[in-house]
């Protein structure tokens, strides 16, 4: 299935009351006759800028304003925020409404974090993220501690916009928390003994699975049927990431590749080899498609999951 794009009631506040870069974001999309996959795109980067924008002032550090920036932009494939549009448009029938649109940038910020946090040297130590050096490497460590700081902040404040914030908070911060999220995620590659499937599910599935149920939220709607399709995304992606590091070029995956040997970290890879793993990621994209048939789907949702299949399909 497929990726789907936004609708026209993009951002809460009046014409009279937005800033510029929101106002850019409503009149481009009212012009818009059509949801498409490059509209959701280019309305997911718009929303980013804004959010940037509004993090960032007179008052910020210059180089932490620049690294902020540094850390978000270019994206790379903006998958998790994609899901949450998409969904969401599944629900309201039509573009996706302001909340989702702010829940989407809410996601891809605590992304964008979570990069910046798992590539210092306390971490992986990875020189390259996205095909360019890594925020440690260009602004320093301190620096980069503070970008990912600053961007889990300004997630949880985009996600507390609008009148679903509560919802959109809670889910959000179980993605990232110590439970089951990208702190807990972080933590088992501390450990001696990891299970695999927690440590995918905290990893990489947990912040999927709450960009299908903000998507879900956003527009009012029962965000559980949704979560199936994110984790089995989010684990499909996982399994992609771990085959592309054992076998992968670092030039085309934009960051290194032989950490999960090099750090012992479970893998897929290391668990049932590269043949196992293919299969494994084969039947995940499979539950992906079915869990969005049963979500009722769409033609944008349908092609979308077509095009993620195709990409994870590449990185192996």
């Amino acid at each position: 299935m497929s990726l789907a794009s936004p609708q026209p009631a993009v951002l809460a506040c009046t014409k009279s009351e937005a800033p510029t870069s929101q106002r850019s974001i409503s009149s481009t999309r009212l012009q818009a006759p059509k949801p498409t996959l490059a509209a959701i795109e280019s309305l997911i980067d718009e929303a980013l800028e804004a959010s940037i924008a509004s993090a960032t002032g007179p008052s910020t550090p210059p180089t932490l304003a620049k690294a902020l920036r540094y850390a978000v932009f270019p994206g790379g494939g903006r998958l998790r925020p994609q899901l949450c549009l998409l969904v969401a448009m599944v629900e309201s029938g039509g573009w996706p409404p302001p909340d989702a649109i702010h829940a989407a940038a809410a996601i891809e910020l605590l992304h964008c974090a979570s990069l910046v946090h798992d590539d210092l040297p306390c971490f992986d130590d990875a020189d390259a993220r996205r095909g360019r050096p890594s925020v440690h490497r260009v602004f320093g460590e301190p620096i980069a501690v503070l970008v990912g700081d600053a961007l889990i902040v300004h997630a949880f404040h985009q996600a507390a916009r609008g009148p679903h914030a509560g919802a959109l908070v809670k889910t959000l911060s179980d993605a990232a928390g110590s439970l089951r999220g990208l702190v807990a995620g972080q933590a088992w590659e501390t450990e001696a003994f990891v299970s695999l499937e927690e440590y995918h599910r905290a990893k990489t599935a947990s912040l999927f699975e709450a960009a299908a149920a903000m998507g879900a939220i956003a527009s009012g709607s029962d965000a559980d049927r949704w979560r199936e399709l994110g984790e089995a995304l989010g684990r499909a992606y996982q399994a992609a990431d771990d085959i592309a590091d054992a076998i992968g070029n670092a030039a085309v995956i934009g960051k290194p590749i032989g950490q999960d040997d090099a750090k012992a970290r479970p893998s897929l890879v290391r668990s049932l080899g590269l043949e196992g793993a293919r299969r494994h990621l084969a039947t995940l994209v499979e539950d992906a498609s079915a869990s969005a048939m049963r979500g009722g789907g769409g033609q944008l949702l349908d092609q979308w999951l077509e095009r993620v299949a195709a990409r994870l399909t590449e990185l192996q």
